[in-house]
């Protein structure tokens, strides 16, 4: 996936003027080049992002035509907009192992849940360990298996390239099942009557002057 970048001269304040004309202000590091600013185009960057995630490697090309493979290192959002307004780039180097956190995907349904029985999902990504071409999109895991509770879907149920090194324990539970909680009944109190305070109380003596 090739993704088009150019350098940019606008810095700080300034770049709210690319945001207005439909680019993001990014910036890309990494081994053994110069920190560099650029600008990429909002709508390319929000179609291959959802693609590619923060796990698959991107070729950024500038309008020099250099091209440099990368991650997507972080992009920073608007709260209050929910609008992209910067993107962070890491360069990979050949041959470079890098780090990545892969989502997890549930797929099929868990007949569990039909028995009444409670999902619980665990893990929603597991830490690996690899180089980028080795590095999967995302891991799914198959819930039709799960029928009864007390079942549960361990990394180590996953198929895993012998390529990518896991950075968690084997087994790590991603998804389990439970039966629904218990509500305990606290017997009802009857309330005490005017007679059962009378007998409760002590008697007072009379006294004779």
């Amino acid at each position: 996936m090739e993704l088009r970048v150019e350098e940019r001269t606008v810095l700080g304040k300034k770049t709210k003027s690319l945001r207005e004309k439909g680019f993001v202000p990014a910036e890309l590091f990494g081994h053994g080049i110069e920190n560099k600013h650029l600008s990429v185009s909002l709508k390319e960057f929000t179609k291959i992002f959802k693609e590619a995630g923060e796990n698959t490697v991107i070729t950024l090309v500038s309008g020099k035509g250099e091209k440099f493979p990368v991650l997507v290192s972080d992009v920073v959002i608007n709260h209050l907009s929910g609008d992209i307004i910067a993107v962070d780039f890491h360069h990979i180097r050949k041959g470079e192992k890098i780090q990545a956190k892969v989502p997890v995907e549930f797929v099929g349904e868990a007949p569990a849940i039909k028995k009444g029985f409670i999902l619980v999902k665990v893990s929603s990504e597991i830490e690996v360990e690899a180089l980028p071409e080795h590095i999967p999109h995302r891991f799914e895991v198959d819930l039709s298996e799960l029928k009864e509770a007390g079942q549960s879907i361990a990394i180590h149920n996953l198929a895993i390239n012998k390529e990518v090194k896991l950075l968690v324990p084997e087994d790590t539970i991603i998804v389990t099942v439970t039966e629904p909680a218990k509500i305990e009944e606290t017997p009802a109190v009857a309330p005490e009557s005017e007679a059962d305070k009378e007998a409760q109380s002590p008697q007072e003596e009379e006294t004779k002057e």
